[in-house]
This record gives C-alpha cells, structure tokens and sequence, in this order.
C-alpha cells in the first residue's frame, strides 16, 4: 500500500484569504493558491489544475505500463487534461476530465491502441477517484 500526502493552509476568509498548498515530496512547497488564482489569473494554483497534472499523469503512467505489458518497447506519449468546473447550486462541482493524447508506438495497430488506451482511461486510480464524466481522444502518429 502506498500513501502519499498533501497539506494546505488558508489564511483569512472567503475571497480575501490567501492560501498554500504542499506536497509530501516538496515538489509544491508553500504554493500560493486563493480565489483569484482560481477564478482569475493571479499567479499561483488551484485544486482543478492540480487534479488535471494528476490525472494526465496517472493515465498516462497506466498506459505506459498497459503498453509495456503488451510487449511494446519504444514510444513516447503526451497527455494534457481539461477539468471543468460546472456551477452546482450554491457550490461548484467538477463535472468533466477531458483526456487528450499524443501518441507515437512504433508498430502497434491503431484499434489495439484504442483498445489499451480505453482500458488505462478507465483503470488509472485517478480515473477512477473522479466522480465526473471522463473522456478520451488520441492522436497516434
């Protein structure tokens, strides 16, 4: 079993708080997030952009290894992922993570490839953590 950590902390209240954001590994040390830096373009992050580098991240790992186990060696994958962030009443829910892939697998057919890509979409951890729809489009060269 693997556990990993995260950690913020919020100073002030509401849209004049500020916050800060960690990681276990330090990667994200003290990271400013706040209000505007998810509803605006202050400089810093937010909960959405961080849930779209891990889930771009964790598919993307899955179907690195899917492909390895399929016996293929050599290739090299891009993912970028879109999460929507859908009013819902008061409060806002994230209805969406939008999977596009960039793909280059030297000998594989293209239908095995959707095939495998499908299968990592749908088993990677964060995939299936998300209570949102979650799609899927590739562009294998």
């Amino acid at each position: 079993m693997t556990t990993r950590k995260g950690s913020a902390r919020y100073d002030g209240l509401g849209k004049d708080g500020k916050g800060h954001v960690s990681t276990q590994s330090g990667v994200l040390k003290d990271n400013p997030y706040g209000f505007n830096t998810r509803f605006g373009d202050e400089p810093g992050t937010n909960p959405e952009e961080l849930i779209a580098a891990a889930h771009a991240s964790c598919f993307t790992m899955a179907l690195s290894f899917a492909l390895a186990k399929e016996g293929f060696t050599d290739g090299t994958l891009e993912t970028n992922a879109k999460i929507t962030l859908d009013q819902d009443g008061a409060g806002f829910t994230i209805t969406k993570s939008e999977l596009d892939l960039k793909a280059s697998v030297p000998g594989i057919d293209p239908d095995k490839f959707a095939e495998i890509a499908a299968d990592a979409k749908a088993n990677c951890p964060v995939s299936k953590v998300l209570n949102a729809e979650v799609t899927l489009t590739h562009t294998l060269s």
